[in-house]
């Protein structure tokens, strides 16, 4: 699985280390059954092209709750919620193409409209 760093370019370039999930299977599992996740790390999940529908997640069998940004191809975040544990599901405000799962700290890192960037490792 590739690794990209994900950097918010607004408030103060925060930066994360998260796993590129672009398969079927590897978005299927997402963070369920995951005991923890670690402060500066995360995963993104991976669309095709922007959706409602296809960008929603749900929380069953989550073992903590999570910081999610949705953001569009272009980029920008157009929104951002506190997901909590076994909650049934979440839909963006606006279309998407990326889902970004994040320890719950980083609720007040991100914002709509800021501007993300993502750097593949090698």
């Amino acid at each position: 699985m590739k690794i990209v760093e994900i950097i918010n370019q607004n408030p103060s370039e925060i930066k994360i280390k998260a796993n590129w999930c672009s398969s079927f299977i590897s978005k299927f599992k997402g963070l369920m059954f995951v005991k923890s996740l670690p402060d500066y790390s995360g995963i993104i999940l991976v669309e095709n092209s922007e959706s409602h529908i296809n960008t929603a997640i749900h929380m069953l069998f989550m073992n903590f709750d999570i910081t999610t940004v949705w953001v569009n191809s272009a980029g920008d975040v157009v929104d951002v919620c506190l997901a909590k544990k076994w909650h049934l599901s979440y839909f963006p405000k606006k279309k998407a193409q990326y889902v970004l799962e994040l320890n719950a700290s980083h609720m007040q890192d991100f914002h709509i409209g800021d501007h993300l960037t993502f750097e593949h490792e090698n």
